[in-house]
């Protein structure tokens, strides 16, 4: 039970109404052309018989005129002969003529069953081209309604390929972004030298601008330091002293 119930359910998803459709129509049009060739069997049959029955008549009209013939002649014997050779052929042309109606009727319901048969077939194949056509139009918004929902098999691969690449992509990006936070914070060393992250660029840049100040603010005070001796050896005294800072050009931190 087990076993036919699989092979059910295999026969079932591997069927094609279209091809079933197909097979039986083919089946019906093999069924129509034997009936047709028995149509034409009985025909030719009763073809045969009529060329005997004829035959036969112009035997029988043949001993008819030789016992006229004879009897003319005073031959009463060769008459009586003649007539009971006619009488036998009259018993087969009989029994012929039986057969010949007995074919001819059975030759009429062939021909009505074919006829019959041959309409059942036409309106047949009108039908199944019209389910095999709401089939495969049904069968095609299938697909299109599967497409359009991605629950269809293949719009299910290419959903779940375009998810791997998003998963793989997302992965990268946070990969890339871990290191760059990690080289930033100094926990990992850049093997290159060339990285140098913003807080790394800005203390140097800092560093720099300190080390020009501290030689800006060494050169103002040399300056200062010759002005106050040449103030101390001119002879100007406190005044001038104390006017000499203002004097001093003033360079603001860039």
């Amino acid at each position: 039970m087990i076993f036919r119930a699989k092979a059910n359910k295999a026969l079932d998803r591997a069927e094609d109404p279209r091809e079933t459709l197909d097979y039986s129509y083919q089946k019906q049009l093999e069924l129509l052309q034997k009936v047709r060739r028995g149509v034409a069997d009985v025909a030719t049959s009763r073809k045969r018989l009529e060329l005997q029955l004829n035959q036969l008549q112009q035997q029988s009209t043949k001993l008819e005129d030789q016992g006229r013939k004879a009897l003319a002649l005073g031959r009463e014997d060769l008459a009586r002969e003649a007539l009971s050779r006619r009488a036998a052929l009259q018993q087969q042309v009989t029994d012929l003529e039986t057969q010949h109606a007995t074919l001819q009727g059975e030759e009429e319901k062939l021909t009505l069953a074919a006829q019959r048969l041959q309409a059942k077939v036409d309106a047949f194949r009108t039908k199944k081209e019209t389910i095999k056509a709401t089939y495969t139009a049904a069968q095609a918004q299938t697909r299109i309604g599967e497409a359009f929902s991605g629950i269809s098999e293949e719009m299910g691969d290419v959903g779940l390929a375009i998810q791997r690449a998003e998963d793989k992509t997302a992965q990268l990006q946070a990969r890339a972004g871990a290191i760059d936070e990690l080289l930033a914070s100094g926990a990992l060393d850049d093997q290159s030298g060339m990285h140098k992250d913003e807080i790394q660029a800005e203390l140097d840049r800092i560093s720099g601008g300190s080390d020009v100040e501290l030689e800006l603010q060494r050169m103002k005070a040399e300056l200062a330091g010759g002005s106050q001796q040449q103030a101390i050896e001119g002879g100007t005294g406190e005044g001038q002293s104390q006017q000499q800072p203002t004097d001093t050009p003033r360079f603001d931190k860039q």
